[in-house]
């Protein structure tokens, strides 16, 4: 069923956004990885150096997501998603050009900051766009195929990146970043009837000028029914409860366990990499499964369920790679994590799918972007701070503990959800 999606004539803009963001997120592995490089090189074994450098990339979540499900209702959603690719590409090929050897840090933060705002409105757009492009009976298969795109652009990208970075530096990283941005907008540029750039050009200067007259518009007041709308449905504010914890659990161990790894092997990106990618496999073939199996599961049981495997396994992690660091043992058990997080994310797209009004998607998705990426970044500063007075070892297990709690409470409390498998 899912090459039928992906090959079939009738979904070929389907086929054609799944390209894109796949060369896409293969670059911003890569980037992740080129930043992390540039922080290594400058501040060797700075947690919150390379905390503050990445809140540059979560801060945009809170400046501009407001505003970002607002338009992307109101604006065509390919446009908007070729322009932001073709943006950018162009800033984050300023880094290595113009900005990387000189002594402040100040004017990488401002490009990664810029570069992440129009990612800002990259992401509800892109979410929003698979139900105009993907057949109602079929959004559970497209979201897996999507979240399966982003895995092995994680797995291809840490795999090319960790060693282009270690072996190269961290300034080709951000020239192969800004490449993909480019290839992805010309697969975006063709989806739909191919049209020639000449005419292309017209209808995206056309675009904006519609954009300069909505903003015009009363944009608050769509805000405010866009928070009413997320309070009125309990299946997503149970998403946004889950995905809360879920990502300051994440940001608790972002940096952290990114140090933590560099400690236990000693090197930069390359053991990095290696896990990254059996992490990304891992979360590969859960995503896949769950795609294909998901359906005869009820979605709150799935997640809960994950919820508590996943922390039990992220201890089982720290635990033994602090003891002994062994390559093939820590990769085993990131593939292990990978597939047991997969299908959490799924499951939850999914559920606003089948909820959400079409009208309303954008809304919910940047609700969604706000909220996580808040919990993200004050987890982040958080344990970056405390790094300096608790090991690292115990922030991991801490953030373990919290997984499995949750888990079990949402057990114990399940039966007021509606039971239902996604379909």
């Amino acid at each position: 069923m899912m090459l039928s999606l992906l090959f079939h004539k009738k979904h070929r803009n389907f086929l054609r956004l799944w390209m894109a963001q796949l060369i896409s997120q293969f670059g911003d592995r890569i980037n992740q990885l080129a930043l992390v490089g540039l922080i290594a090189e400058r501040s060797p074994g700075s947690v919150f150096d390379l905390a503050k450098l990445l809140a540059f990339t979560i801060l945009p979540v809170f400046v501009v997501q407001p505003f970002a499900g607002v338009f992307v209702d109101r604006w065509d959603r390919r446009t908007t998603l070729f322009i932001c690719d073709i943006v950018r590409g162009a800033l984050v090929l300023m880094i290595p050009f113009a900005f990387m050897y000189r002594a402040s840090m100040v004017p990488i933060y401002i490009i990664v900051f810029l570069t992440f705002c129009f990612s800002r409105f990259y992401v509800p757009a892109k979410l929003s766009i698979i139900p105009d492009i993907v057949p109602k009976g079929q959004l559970l298969v497209a979201n897996s195929l999507v979240t399966v795109t982003g895995m092995i652009a994680f797995v291809l990208g840490c795999a090319a990146g960790g060693f282009l970075i270690d072996y190269f530096g961290a300034r080709n990283g951000f020239i192969v970043d800004s490449a993909t941005f480019f290839i992805s907008a010309l697969f975006l540029l063709s989806m739909h009837l191919p049209q020639k750039l000449k005419d292309y050009r017209t209808h995206v200067l056309s675009t904006g000028r519609h954009i300069v007259g909505t903003i015009r518009q009363p944009v608050w007041q769509e805000l405010k029914e866009g928070f009413l709308y997320l309070k009125q449905h309990r299946e997503i504010r149970f998403i946004i409860d889950m995905l809360f914890i879920l990502f300051a659990a994440a940001g608790a161990l972002y940096v952290v366990i990114i140090v933590f790894i560099q400690k236990s092997f000693q090197s930069v990106t390359k053991d990095l990499g290696i896990l990254a990618v059996f992490l990304g496999a891992g979360l590969f073939c859960g995503a896949i499964l769950y795609g294909r199996f998901g359906k005869r599961f009820i979605w709150y049981k799935t997640i809960f369920f994950c919820l508590i495997a996943a922390g039990f396994m992220l201890i089982l992690f720290a635990v033994l790679v602090s003891r002994t660091p062994n390559l093939v043992v820590a990769s085993s058990l990131a593939y292990l994590l990978g597939a047991i997080i997969g299908p959490i994310f799924v499951a939850a797209n999914t559920i606003v799918h089948v909820v959400s009004e079409d009208a309303m998607r954008g809304k919910v998705f940047s609700a969604l972007e706000i909220i996580t990426h808040l919990a993200f970044l004050a987890t982040m500063l958080l344990t970056s701070w405390l790094s300096h007075f608790i090991q690292e070892l115990w922030i991991l297990v801490g953030a373990g503990l919290i997984f499995m709690l949750v888990g079990l409470i949402g057990m114990g409390r399940s039966q007021k959800f509606k039971t239902f498998a996604l379909r």
